[in-house]
């Protein structure tokens, strides 16, 4: 039987109307790790130019649907032929203060603030922004859809993932240069063990269920059921008070 490859392939269709309105300056906008449970959220914005030949293009997709691989090549790619590109990063401190929401649209402004030349207009993944005066359009599913904001998903991805690793070196522990600090199994199994690091979002639950000594529900369940993931856990651990030593 023939497998069909379905994986939504992003297109110009949104720039090109833009492009007929007189528009070239036109910037797409995303942002990764609102669902994390540590460290901070990220947002890039990218001018591609309106003419685009490069034999890599049809490879761009939304970031979660590249190998790490193939999105650290895309990035590099898309850095040297973009217009230009910003990234903006808000910290879990501020993540916990303001709220996930907050943080998400002040990042995004960081990011489209620090792009030379300005962008005339904007193509935005799911959000809008009513504190940029610049005409705007929210996308569903953008990231997958619009070509400029698939680039904005994997130069933001890339950037974070470089900012989780280097993180990974300062919190030994929780494995956060594998799973990037995203809630997995394992990593929540750590965290029931070695208590939230100083880089952990403190309003997100299970963290905040952790800190008040709550292990009712699923996080229980997995500590109880997951030995695996607690022997990696310790060997961690282990690792971290050699290094201390």
């Amino acid at each position: 039987m023939r497998l069909i490859n379905t994986v939504q392939k992003p297109s110009f269709a949104e720039e090109k109307k833009l492009e007929a309105e007189g528009y070239r300056l036109i910037a797409g906008v995303d942002e990764v790790g609102r669902g994390a449970l540590a460290g901070p959220v990220v947002a890039a914005a990218v001018i591609m130019p309106c003419q685009i030949d490069a034999p890599w293009q049809d490879q761009v997709r939304d970031s979660k649907q590249l190998t790490p691989t193939k999105r650290e090549l895309l990035f590099i790619n898309i850095r040297q032929i973009a217009t230009a590109t910003g990234t903006g990063t808000v910290s879990h401190k501020i993540i916990d203060t303001r709220g996930i929401v907050a943080a998400t649209k002040l990042a995004m402004k960081l990011a489209i603030s620090k792009l030379s030349p300005s962008p005339e207009t904007l193509l935005i993944d799911y959000l809008s922004l009513p504190a940029v005066p610049l005409p705007q359009k929210g996308i569903v599913k953008g990231d997958s859809l619009c070509f400029s904001i698939a680039c904005a998903s994997i130069i933001a991805k890339v950037t974070r993932d470089h900012l989780m690793i280097e993180m990974d070196r300062t919190h030994h522990g929780y494995g956060l240069a594998k799973h990037k600090g995203y809630g997995t199994r394992e990593h929540i199994t750590c965290l029931r063990r070695l208590g939230p690091s100083p880089i952990h979002r403190q309003s997100f639950s299970p963290v905040r269920d952790i800190m008040q000594g709550n292990m009712n529900g699923k996080g229980a369940d997995i500590e109880r059921n997951d030995s695996r993931n607690e022997n990696r856990c310790q060997s961690r651990r282990g690792r971290r008070r050699r290094r201390k030593s």
